[in-house]
Formats: C-alpha cells, sequence, structure tokens
C-alpha cells in the first residue's frame, strides 16, 4: 500500500534495452522510493543485432523479450506491458515491411492500447521518447506520436467510451517528460570524437545513427535526475542485455566516482506542463512547484 499511496510513474519505449540504455536509473530510484513503476514496450526488438560471439540462429524476440524481463526485475519495477508489435528496424531495413511491424500498426488501434493502460494504472507521470525518438528511429518516433496522442485523449470521456465496460474510467496524467540528452555535458566528447576523425553522421554497430541529427533536435533540458544511488541497479539492467551488447557497462575498469561522473545523472525535457521560460531546473519528476 505504501508504493500505492506515492505515486505511479509509466515509461513507455519501444524496444528492449531502451529502458536500461535509456532512463534505468531513474525508473529504479523511483521504485526504490515507494512509487509504483510500470514500462511498456512495444515490441520484442527482433530486428536488433546480435552481439558479437552470440549464436546468429537464435530467436532473437525471445532473447530480448527475456533481457528485458530480467532488466525489470534489476530495475525493480513492478509491472511489465508488452504491446505484441514486431520491432520495424531502422529506415530502409526489410523488417518496416513485415506485417506486423509496429511503424505498419494502425495509429488508432495503438493509442487505444496506451489509453487502457494509462486508465489502468492511473499514472501521474508519463515518461517517453523525445519527437526524434532519441536517434531517429522510426518505431521511437512512432511510440512517442502515439503516447502523446494517448495522454491526451485518456482523459477525454468521448475517447474509447468501450472501455467503462471494463471499469476503464477516463483519467489524464498530470505529467509528460521526455527523455532527451545532455548536449551542455557532452560537447567535450564529441570535439574528441571529432579530431579523431569520428563521423558523427554514422555511428552505432551499423553505422545508421547521426548523432549530429539527433542533436539538433534534442529539446532542451528541463529535468535532472540524480540516480548515483541507484548506479548498481541500472549497470545491472544494462548487462541484462547481453544481446546489444549491455554487458560492457559493468566489465569497464572504472572506479565507483568515474562511473558516478558519467552516469549519475539522467536528463529529461517536461512537456506537460510546458516548462516556461525563467524556471528553475527540476530535480524531481513529481514535483509540485
Amino acid at each position: 500500500m505504501a508504493a500505492m499511496t506515492r505515486g505511479t510513474l509509466l515509461a513507455a519505449f519501444a524496444h528492449p534495452d531502451d529502458e536500461a540504455f535509456g532512463p534505468g536509473g531513474t525508473l529504479a530510484l523511483y521504485a526504490s522510493r515507494g512509487y509504483t513503476v510500470h514500462l511498456i514496450c512495444a515490441t520484442r526488438g527482433e530486428a536488433g543485432s546480435l552481439a558479437p560471439g552470440m549464436e546468429s540462429t537464435a530467436d532473437l524476440g525471445t532473447i530480448r523479450e527475456m533481457e528485458l524481463r530480467c532488466a525489470v526485475e534489476a530495475l525493480g519495477l513492478h509491472g511489465l506491458h508488452l504491446l505484441g508489435y514486431r520491432d520495424s528496424g531502422m529506415p530502409g531495413s526489410p523488417d518496416q515491411d513485415h506485417p506486423a511491424a509496429f511503424i505498419r500498426a494502425p495509429f488508432e488501434e495503438v493509442v487505444r492500447h496506451l489509453v487502457a493502460l494509462i486508465r489502468e494504472l492511473r499514472p501521474a507521470v508519463v515518461l517517453t521518447f523525445d519527437p526524434y525518438g532519441g536517434y531517429g528511429h522510426p518505431d521511437h518516433i512512432y511510440m512517442h506520436r502515439a503516447v502523446r496522442e494517448a495522454f491526451e485523449r485518456a482523459g477525454d470521456p468521448e475517447a474509447f467510451p468501450e472501455h467503462r465496460a471494463h471499469g476503464l474510467q477516463p483519467y489524464r496524467p498530470a505529467r509528460l517528460y521526455y527523455t532527451t540528452l545532455p548536449i551542455g555535458q557532452l560537447r567535450p566528447f564529441l570535439v574528441i570524437l571529432r579530431i579523431l576523425g569520428v563521423d558523427l553522421r554514422r555511428l552505432g554497430r551499423n553505422r545508421d545513427i547521426d548523432l549530429e541529427a539527433a542533436i539538433r533536435a534534442a529539446p532542451p533540458v528541463t529535468t535532472r535526475i540524480d540516480v548515483r544511488s541507484v548506479l548498481d541497479r541500472k549497470e545491472r539492467a544494462a548487462a541484462c542485455h547481453r544481446s546489444q551488447g549491455g554487458g560492457w557497462v559493468r566489465q569497464l575498469p572504472l572506479p565507483t566516482f568515474a562511473r558516478r561522473i558519467l552516469w549519475g545523472v539522467e536528463t529529461f525535457h517536461r512537456a506537460i506542463p510546458p516548462f516556461r521560460l525563467g524556471e528553475p531546473m527540476e530535480r524531481d519528476l513529481f514535483s509540485q512547484g
């Protein structure tokens, strides 16, 4: 009962590892403080690339779902909700043509699923991708659009009235946040990469991530969450995603103070209510001031 009285946080992402490689520390922090934290995941990550050394014929969707459940346990979350769509892959991928691909799902259908979960779980705070989806992944962008629409329509009594037959009443969360890049903190790192000749427009295992475009699209940081107290949970959750190379986080021979500097703060943009010019930087997703 104590967890229920503090409030509920609902995070909605597209693939296994989005939660751990993204705001995992924040999810773990609020769970550890007695808030109820739920995670929605649209797909099982079938279009991901296997880490070197893993069997190429493996059922990647099954593997990544198991990794996701491992991460959810490591973070201490209270619920996982799988929407059951298929990973669409990056632009140009044949996965985008699969009939079950997330980006091919009818938008109204996706919104209906999300509205039902919002009405069931009644979160005070909803967290998802920014409009560019972090780095331009089509599934991330589609999830952003669907969550934004569901956030608005969940409180509309005219929207999806069939939900009442299942005991779900209209409900609108108080706040909507987007994950966003801490551009100021990244600048020295980006300078070093450019000096080394790294092409920031072609990063990642498949060289299909345009970091320069991501930086241009990133909404400003309005909220900084100190997650140093739960770094171990965050790192254990990342390590669960072995198929996506997550194990390297805990293998780095870094002292504790270096880890705290690198991963001790997570950044967000408050979209609703809109962050006003002159407001102080937020330090709490649930703050009322």
